[in-house]
């Protein structure tokens, strides 16, 4: 494996820094996104009890203790319960939008990994046949073992390429649809608490 790569040429060490980087953003988006929903139901079930028997300033300051998406949320709901139905829900919307931005910090970056890895594949094709074309501008058609190097490097780029992307598409359409799902639970459960400060 490791006179495989060596054979890709120097572009095998950027495509296999995007993959170390790509693997790293998904196994902390997993434990990131992990973390959240699971104290979603727990907070909501908590809140809506206090809710339910007047408790507003116990209600307020368990969200204030809690660092997750739904508890921020919360947090400025119960702190403005006096407002009218509209307005606490333009402000839960306001918070959420904020938390949306950060369940979806480096999507981008591994979108990104995703296009750029067949990219620095194809690079190392074309630097591979230039190889092969010097080889054969020097040496005339020379033979299959003066120019089974720069075809072979060029080869073995495109396949390391390729083998990184294709895996991180994957892993970005699934992160996204995780993080979607996770905003309509925060959005179900900040909207239900909403509807019952507003009765």
């Amino acid at each position: 494996m490791i006179e495989i790569f060596l054979k890709g040429g120097p572009l095998m060490y950027p495509i296999l820094i995007c993959s170390v980087i790509g693997w790293a953003i998904f196994l902390e988006r997993v434990k990131h996104f992990y973390t959240i929903r699971r104290t979603i139901a727990p907070l909501f079930n908590e809140v809506s009890s206090l809710i339910d028997t007047q408790k507003f300033e116990e209600a307020t300051f368990l969200c204030q203790t809690q660092k997750n998406s739904l508890a921020k949320i919360l947090t400025v709901v119960l702190m403005n319960r006096g407002a009218n139905r509209l307005q606490l829900k333009t402000m839960a919307e306001e918070v959420g939008s904020r938390e949306a931005a950060s369940l979806q910090c480096y999507l981008n970056l591994l979108a990104t990994i995703a296009n750029i890895a067949p990219l620095l594949g194809l690079l190392g094709t074309v630097l591979g046949m230039i190889e092969a074309f010097n080889v054969i501008a020097m040496e005339g058609v020379g033979t299959p073992m003066t120019l089974g190097g720069g075809i072979s490097e060029a080869l073995i780029t495109t396949a390391a390429g390729l083998s990184v992307a294709v895996p991180m598409i994957l892993l970005h359409r699934y992160l996204a649809s995780r993080a979607e799902n996770i905003l309509l639970e925060l959005e179900e459960s900040s909207m239900k608490i909403v509807d019952l400060l507003g009765e």
